[in-house]
């Protein structure tokens, strides 16, 4: 179509169709009046304005079928999704997917807890009392997270929470998920009051009779699967929690002491760190607070 160039702008600023126009000028040339006139008319008018089409948003693919990937329907039984492990199936995956995450591992000796746990089980065996290692850490991460109380801390859109208190989540495994009951200001309760209410917990998770404040919330994960024979993993991030505690199981190993070979009982652990809220030195100076307080555990009495 013929238009000058001053018409071309002008339709181009009202949204008006050129093609859809018959110029009054020389040789049927579009001009200037025109386009007024067609901004006048009230078919104009009602016509949108044209607009460069937006890519649609992109969207996370449907999980394909099995049958999709080559196996053959009747293969398998399909057991129905509870509620409970959708949400925890949505839950990891936001955070795998949404939290910047790096693993830190180190390795402590733990002969000398062994021994001091059992001792206090030996000495107190006639007032219930029956420590764990599971709860040794326990009470190990919550001294070191107020040791290293940057570490003790949870990613908001407005900034890092310091949180007052270490109150630790500990994963239990129960029918068809995982519940993480928490120890409240962990770094108050001495190791007779963690195991007792640890306990008490872990049994009402598996039967299902936690109440909601008793697994909503917490500052700090522990996943222990050393009693599975578990030597090292993983963990990932239980949202908002700035990092989980993997642990994995104690053995006999060979190690240099002293510039000397010796055996010596061994337990690998890792945490998975929010590198928005715990870079690398924060969750190595926690570590090292940890590894403290479980290769002497006469330091947690302090």
């Amino acid at each position: 179509m013929l238009a000058s160039p001053l018409a071309r702008r002008l339709a181009q600023q009202g949204g008006i169709d050129l093609g859809a126009l018959k110029g009054s000028g020389p040789n049927g040339r579009i001009v200037k009046a025109d386009i007024e006139a067609a901004a006048r008319s009230p078919r104009a008018a009602s016509q949108p304005s044209r607009e460069v089409a937006k890519p649609a948003p992109t969207q996370t693919p449907a999980p394909q079928s099995l049958e999709s990937y080559g196996i053959r329907p009747g293969s398998y039984d399909l057991v129905p999704l509870d509620l409970m492990r959708k949400t925890i199936a949505k839950r990891m995956t936001a955070s795998f997917r949404d939290v910047p995450h790096f693993p830190l591992t180190i390795d402590l000796e733990i002969d000398a807890l062994l021994k001091a746990r059992s001792e206090i089980n030996k000495r107190f065996a006639d007032n219930g009392v029956k420590i764990s290692v599971n709860d040794m850490c326990i009470k190990a991460a919550a001294l070191a997270l107020k040791l290293v109380p940057e570490a003790n801390a949870s990613y908001t859109p407005d900034g890092i929470a310091i949180h007052h208190h270490a109150d630790i989540g500990v994963a239990v495994a129960i029918p068809h998920g995982l519940i993480t009951p928490i120890i409240w200001a962990a770094e108050t309760k001495g190791l007779a009051q963690i195991s007792a209410e640890m306990g008490d917990l872990a049994e009402r998770a598996r039967s299902r009779k936690l109440k909601p404040e008793e697994f909503q919330g917490g500052t700090f994960t522990i996943s222990n699967m050393g009693m599975l024979g578990i030597k090292s993993f993983a963990s990932i991030i239980n949202e908002p929690h700035g990092m989980i505690m993997s642990i994995g199981a104690g053995e006999k190993r060979p190690i240099v002491k002293n510039d000397a070979l010796a055996i010596a009982t061994m337990m690998t652990v890792t945490v998975t760190c929010d590198h928005r809220v715990v870079d690398g030195a924060l969750g190595a100076a926690f570590l090292k607070a940890f590894k403290s307080f479980l290769e002497d555990p006469m330091a947690m009495l302090l």
